[in-house]
């Protein structure tokens, strides 16, 4: 039955040319995540090794130039790509899988239980996020899988009411009170048919989530609550570089400038994959 209710929800649409945009942000996204995860193969030297040529110029031998103990600012920038990605993405599947749990619970179980999860989330969100991060890097430490779960649980309340109000929207369409009159299972139907038709707001609030991990990382990493050294994510950068900004405007430029970048081509991703879904339904 579900299978005649789905077909019978399939309408026939032009093809949609995927915009120039959406092209362009995703080539440019994919090449920052592959320099940093092919670190070791493409950064030009040992991300720790030391020279005397320190606060070095942007040049031929170092082209983002060289930082207070003469390392090479290329090399640590690609590294630390991989550390702030680590945490990007670990948080934002951390905050996806809580935010989907949490917000279909909030929209199947209707009532108290729904009016309980979503105060609670209202709560959290009440919070600035800097004082609960404080809280939890006080209490467990802050390693990269640590500080990733810590920013995926920062970020679920938001994503539990997109969850919540994508759902029941669709809760409310026809396919759904059609297919529970004829005797669909409700845990199937959520699974083939609602989780599926709620799928581009969730996309979009990943490709957000994402974007707000890696600032969110960068600003506890900005007062000294994120990785501490000798590693380094590009927030630790930016926060040595902003200290030494006097002594080399590139040291706290190039991180600044890749934390801006990735955060504005994500936002992008999430505008234009948001006005698709608008202009489909």
């Amino acid at each position: 039955m579900v299978d005649t209710v789905t077909a019978a929800r399939i309408v026939a649409r032009p093809r949609r040319r995927i915009p120039l945009a959406s092209i362009l942000s995703i080539g440019v996204l994919a090449l920052i995540v592959l320099a940093c995860v092919l670190a070791p193969l493409i950064a030009p030297y040992d991300p720790a090794e030391q020279s005397p040529d320190r606060f070095a110029a942007p040049s031929g031998a170092h082209l983002f130039g060289t930082d207070e103990l003469g390392r090479d600012l290329l090399s640590r920038v690609l590294y630390g790509g991989q550390l702030t990605i680590f945490i990007a993405a670990g948080a934002t599947i951390v905050a996806m899988v809580l935010g989907i749990a949490w917000g279909m619970a909030a929209a199947f179980r209707r009532g108290v239980l729904d009016e309980v999860l979503m105060r609670l989330a209202d709560t959290v969100m009440a919070i600035p996020q800097i004082l609960f991060a404080l809280v939890f890097i006080s209490a467990f430490g802050a390693d990269p899988i640590k500080l990733a779960v810590i920013i995926g649980i920062l970020l679920a309340p938001t994503t539990a009411r997109v969850v919540r109000s994508s759902v029941l929207t669709e809760l409310q369409e026809d396919y759904f009170t059609a297919a529970v009159a004829f005797g669909s299972n409700r845990r199937r139907l959520v699974f083939t048919e609602v989780l599926p038709n709620a799928r581009g707001p969730i996309v979009v609030q990943a490709a957000i989530n994402a974007a707000s991990a890696i600032l969110l990382e960068a600003s506890m990493s900005f007062v000294g609550l994120g990785i501490a050294p000798p590693e380094a994510t590009w927030g630790t950068l930016v926060q040595q570089g902003y200290q030494k900004m006097y002594q080399s405007i590139g040291y706290v430029l190039f991180p600044a400038l890749f934390i801006f970048v990735t955060i504005w081509l994500l936002n992008v991703l999430a505008d234009q994959f948001g006005g698709d879904r608008k202009g489909m339904r």
